[in-house]
């Protein structure tokens, strides 16, 4: 009787405690089916619906490396829209943006070199991320190239490196800026936002929702000072007036 009534209580127990685990990481959807890609899909101005397919690389796509340079699993042009895709491992390069483009409900179940990366040559171009969500991304998530403004909202993010990064030491720099706005992220992580100060970069944060980092080691804002060859030097962290645009309350820790 003694046996049953633990094995009872240990069942009762882990019925119990699952739910809580479960909604301590982020939940990503299931995909519909397999879309192994061996080149680059390029998408147009129009829109891209990947109908839930779970696309990884294979081929040339398929090495699942970290080395600069790799082909995206998607090409947009200016004006493109993906939307309903699941980026599966490997994903190669992920998603190259070469102007204004929007994702839309595009989740990376395991980041390859970076999830996405926003490229193009215009000041006025827009990279708009729009619900979806990242995992394992051992460095950055989202690559910021080109000038123009990145847009992320609606986003999860976990066990991550940098949910974004205005390039450190392109050859050719600009003015960024991005946006992040309703974006929850699961420890492990290191910042949300990494940005060049010293090319007037600015880093909007509204909404944001930080789980599970109790002692608050990931960064919000992180400042360097961005090169043109060499490595950016980190020159401070935290909000200010200028570049890292939040307040506290901007932030929620649970």
């Amino acid at each position: 009787m003694k046996k049953v009534l633990t094995a009872v209580l240990a069942t009762a127990l882990a019925a119990f405690l699952a739910p809580v685990a479960q909604a301590a990481g982020s939940t990503f959807p299931t995909p519909t089916g397999p879309k192994p890609v061996g080149a680059t899909i390029k998408v147009g101005a129009g829109t891209y619906d990947g109908g839930m397919q779970r696309f990884h690389g294979t081929g040339n796509l398929g090495s699942g490396g970290q080395n600069e340079g790799q082909d995206p699993i998607f090409q947009l042009a200016d004006g493109a829209t993906l939307k309903n895709v699941v980026l599966g491992a490997p994903a190669a390069d992920g998603v190259h943006c070469l102007g204004t483009c929007t994702l839309t409900n595009v989740w990376w179940e395991d980041v390859g070199e970076d999830a996405a990366t926003f490229k193009g040559t215009s000041s006025s171009q827009t990279m708009t991320i729009s619900g979806g969500g990242a995992r394992k991304a051992s460095d950055k998530v989202f690559q910021h190239n080109g000038p123009g403004t990145m847009i992320i909202r609606n986003f999860q993010v976990d066990d991550f490196g940098k949910l974004y990064r205005s390039c450190g030491n392109c050859k050719t720099q600009h003015k960024r800026h991005v946006v992040v706005e309703n974006v929850t992220a699961f420890s492990p992580g290191k910042n949300l936002a990494g940005i060049n100060t010293n090319y007037g970069d600015t880093a909007r944060f509204s909404r944001i929702t930080i789980v599970g980092d109790s002692s608050r080691k990931i960064a919000v804002c992180d400042k360097y000072q961005g090169v043109t060859s060499g490595e950016p030097k980190k020159i401070g962290t935290g909000s200010d007036s200028t570049h890292c645009l939040f307040k506290s309350s901007d932030i929620t820790y649970r």
